[in-house]
């Protein structure tokens, strides 16, 4: 008996390597998509030229109307980061999305600093 069959389920639907879905490639085109980058598709219509496949369609689907980080766009539609970020890269040289950079920590203000901002205020 076979073994070649015991892996193969027909719901599962044809297998395809995160590679190919990448065409090959590793790293996006911009480093600014970390895993905490949001991004968010600037609703514009693709251009003539730009070849989206059905995975660059499902993130732009799932981007519409809200900002998501790269982290979580890759939780959604299923795929690796790294084929994700490849993806998005894609996305943002044909200005299908824009990148916020995720905020840096230390220039959050303290809690201590917004007290006193607000007893500041108060006195006035």
């Amino acid at each position: 008996m076979s073994r070649e069959h015991e892996w193969v389920d027909e719901e599962a639907g044809p297998v395809v390597r995160p590679y190919a879905v990448a065409r090959g490639r590793t790293r996006p085109a911009s480093s600014a998509l970390d895993l905490l980058a949001t991004v968010v598709s600037t609703g514009l219509p693709a251009p003539s030229n730009a070849e989206l496949s059905a995975q660059h369609r499902r993130v732009i689907g799932y981007l519409s109307g809200q900002g998501r980080p790269v982290a979580e766009v890759a939780s959604e539609v299923g795929l690796p980061v790294g084929v994700v970020r490849v993806l998005l890269g894609d996305l943002l040289e044909h200005g299908l999305i824009s990148v916020r950079p995720q905020r840096d920590r230390a220039s959050t203000p303290t809690e201590s600093l917004l007290r006193e901002v607000i007893n500041g205020l108060r006195a006035l």
